[in-house]
């Protein structure tokens, strides 16, 4: 699933693309020979080859194989690189060594520049990731036209990379960048949506898998309507107690719970929990974005745990959801 908006400047193509899929997944896609041998070029195109020397002023060399069996090899020197946010590169029509030819070389006419730039930049955002690429230097007319359709063809197959890539993914993965007051934990259930939801929001279930193993769950209150309250009780062996609460602010059934998240052992740190359902095929996505007041909040429940504590909560729910799913006839 993506969404398009395409812009036309006097010399610059743009394109946006939003990818129901992290980030963190999405450069690694278009960075990884591997990964861009799967999705680079039009419809029917393949990529039989694909070198990345991936580094400012390093190179990379691609070839792309037309359904007639023509192959057209492009180059380009990276000289810009930002981890995560913002790849700069130039781009030029190539032979099979790498040597820069002009585009007629493949029987293209127009006025091509000798050294196109493509800018491609990321952005995420409740767990999705924004790609925006800038091809600077195409020729008007028919030429943009199909470069335009040859990118978008192109992002399509690299929309389902990343959705196969996500619905092979069987452990919790857990988002977190430097200096941000936020965390996102994604898991891709096999379970139905509904069942997954149930599990979020039926006070019997919370309590088979909310929190680590270590601890039995009492469920004290859970309203769940906006403006509902919520509070659960942790306790462990020795009989100590932990408790939380907070207020319903967003229930959407069965696509978006939003609610806060206090620690009555700290009161007063209250962070926003944000929590999605996406079906995919037959199987849950599930994002659960935590904003905390401060990065300072944020870095201060990493050090108490979080991470660990989070993977293993996300696998007693798969048991969960996905145990329920193998009984046939089984009401969740």
């Amino acid at each position: 699933m993506a969404k398009t908006t395409l812009m036309k400047e006097i010399t610059d193509l743009m394109i946006t693309r939003t990818f129901t899929s992290p980030r963190e997944l999405v450069w690694k896609v278009w960075t990884e020979p591997e990964y861009v041998k799967r999705w680079w070029g039009p419809e029917g195109f393949t990529s039989p080859f694909v070198r990345i020397d991936f580094r400012v002023g390093g190179k990379y060399l691609y070839c792309m194989r037309s359904p007639e069996g023509q192959d057209y090899w492009s180059t380009g020197v990276y000289q810009e690189i930002i981890p995560g946010k913002k790849i700069v590169a130039t781009d030029n029509f190539a032979d099979e060594k790498g040597n820069v030819v002009p585009a007629s070389h493949y029987g293209m006419s127009g006025d091509w520049s000798r050294d196109l730039t493509v800018t491609v930049t990321f952005e995420e955002r409740d767990g999705w990731t924004t790609l925006t690429l800038l091809h600077s230097g195409i020729p008007a007319g028919g030429i943009r036209d199909l470069t335009k359709a040859g990118w978008n063809e192109s992002f399509d197959k690299l929309a389902s990379v990343l959705d196969n890539e996500m619905l092979t993914t069987t452990k919790t993965l857990l988002i977190a960048e430097p200096g941000k007051q936020e965390v996102s934990i994604m898991r891709i259930f096999d379970a139905p949506r509904e069942g997954v939801w149930k599990a979020y929001t039926d006070p019997k279930l919370i309590a088979q898998w909310w929190g680590p193993g270590i601890y039995s769950t009492i469920v004290d209150r859970m309203d769940v309507k906006v403006g509902g309250i919520w509070r659960f009780v942790n306790r462990d062996s020795e009989g100590n107690e932990f408790a939380f609460h907070g207020v319903y602010h967003e229930v959407s059934k069965p696509s978006r719970l939003v609610y806060t998240f206090e620690w009555e052992g700290m009161p007063g740190h209250v962070l926003l929990g944000i929590v999605t359902f996406e079906e995919m095929d037959d199987k849950t996505k599930l994002m659960e974005k935590s904003v905390f007041e401060s990065v300072a909040d944020r870095d201060g429940m990493f050090k108490s745990g979080m991470s660990e504590g989070a993977a293993e909560t996300m696998d007693r729910l798969a048991e969960i959801v996905e145990k329920k799913r193998s009984k046939k006839g089984t009401d969740m």
